[in-house]
C-alpha cells in the first residue's frame, strides 16, 4: 500500500529543521504524528516547537501528516517506533491512539486530544504511568458554558445542527456533552454527517432551513474543511459556534476556548521536562485547559444577522484579546 503521509512544515517547525541541519548538531530528534493540516493543530505543533527553542533544546523534526487517511496513521505510528527519534508527539486523537499502542520504548506525548481516557490513551489523568502523558485540549465545562449562552442570549434558537465526522471519537463525545447541555434548554440536536472534508459543504447546506444555528466540535474533519459552513452559514444568516478560537478568528461567531499555540506550548514543556530534566512521562500529570474565556468575533456576528448585546459583551473576560472586531 502507498504511504500518502508527506512534509508539510510550518514556520517554527521549518526553523526547528534548518537548526537541525546546520553545522550545530541537534541535541534531539523528535518525531511528530499529526492528523492533518488546519490552524488549530498547526499553531499546537509551532507552540509545541517554540518551547522546545526557548528552552535551548536544538532539535531535528521528523514530521509526518497523515492527511486525514486513516491508513497512515498506523504506518507512521511503526515508522516512528522503529526510527531513532527521542521522543514522539501525537495530534489529534487517532494519530496519538497509533502512536500509543505502536511506540513502547520511548517517550509518546499527546496534544489536541479530546478525551485521553475515553480512547484509553492513558489509564488516568494524574500520573498515568508508562511512557505516555500530554495534554488534552477539551473542558467540558466550556462546551456547557457555550451552549448556555446559545440559549440565554439567542432565545429563538431552538435547533442547534452539528456537521460531524462520527467516526471520530473527539467529535462524538464532544456532540454529546453539547446535546446534553442544549436538551436541559429544551433544544434539539441535529446531525449532519460527513465522511471526509469535501462533504462538509452539502452537509452544511443540508441544515439550512432545518436548523436555527449549527456548531462545529474540535471535529479534525470538519474544521479542516470548515470555511464551506461558513460561506452557506452566512449566505443563510444563521448563527454559527465552534469550538476553537481559530475557527471563531476565520468566521464563527463565538466559543469558549484557548490558544491553541498555548496548548502546544505547554505540551513542549512537559517534553523539555522529559529530555532536559529526565523526567518519566508517566509521573506527569495530563493537563486540561485552564484558561477559558468568551471569544467574539463581531464582524461575523454582523455577517450571520446577530445583534451583539452589552449582554453578550459581558461573558467576555479580556475583550482586548478575545473580541474579534
Amino acid at each position: 500500500m502507498k504511504k500518502k503521509f508527506w512534509l508539510g512544515l510550518g514556520l517554527a517547525a521549518l526553523m526547528a529543521v534548518s537548526a537541525a541541519c546546520s553545522s550545530e548538531k541537534a541535541d534531539y530528534t523528535i518525531a511528530i504524528s499529526q492528523i492533518v493540516e488546519h490552524p488549530s493543530l498547526d499553531a499546537t505543533r509551532e507552540g509545541f516547537l517554540k518551547a522546545l527553542d526557548d528552552a535551548g533544546l536544538k532539535v531535528k523534526v521528523d514530521y509526518n501528516n497523515a492527511q486525514g487517511d486513516p491508513n497512515n496513521y498506523k504506518s507512521i505510528a511503526e515508522k516512528i517506533a522503529s526510527g531513532k527519534a527521542d521522543l514522539a508527539l501525537g495530534i489529534a486523537t487517532d494519530t496519538s491512539s497509533a502512536l500509543v499502542e505502536a511506540v513502547k520504548e520511548k517517550p509518546v506525548l499527546f496534544a489536541a486530544v479530546t478525551d485521553p481516557l475515553a480512547v484509553k490513551l492513558v489509564p488516568q489523568l494524574k500520573a498515568p504511568g508508562g511512557n505516555v502523558t500530554g495534554a488534552s485540549d477539551t473542558n467540558p465545562a466550556a462546551i456547557v458554558q457555550l451552549m448556555d449562552f446559545i440559549a440565554k442570549e439567542l432565545p429563538d434558537v431552538k435547533k442547534v445542527g452539528v456537521v460531524i465526522n462520527e467516526g471520530e471519537t473527539n467529535a462524538v463525545v464532544m456532540t454529546n456533552i453539547a446535546q446534553e447541555a442544549l436538551a436541559k434548554h429544551g433544544i434539539e440536536v441535529v446531525k449532519a454527517a460527513v465522511v471526509n472534508s469535501s462533504d462538509v459543504q452539502q452537509a452544511a447546506q443540508s441544515l439550512v432551513g432545518r436548523v436555527d444555528a449549527v456548531y462545529v466540535t474540535l471535529d479534525n474533519t470538519v474544521v479542516e474543511g470548515v470555511e464551506a459552513i461558513i460561506d452557506v452559514v452566512n449566505k443563510n444568516k444563521i448563527p454559527f459556534f465552534s469550538a476553537d478560537r481559530d475557527t471563531v478568528e476565520k468566521g464563527a461567531f463565538a466559543t469558549v476556548g484557548f490558544k491553541y499555540f498555548d496548548h502546544g506550548y505547554e505540551v513542549g514543556q512537559m517534553a523539555v521536562e522529559i529530555l532536559k530534566d529526565g523526567k518519566k512521562p508517566g509521573d506527569l500529570d495530563v493537563r486540561t485547559p485552564e484558561k477559558l474565556d468568551f471569544i467574539l468575533n463581531l464582524s461575523a456576528a454582523e455577517d450571520q444577522g446577530i445583534t451583539v448585546t452589552d449582554a453578550m459583551k459581558a461573558y467576555v473576560k479580556d475583550p482586548e484579546n478575545n473580541i474579534i472586531k
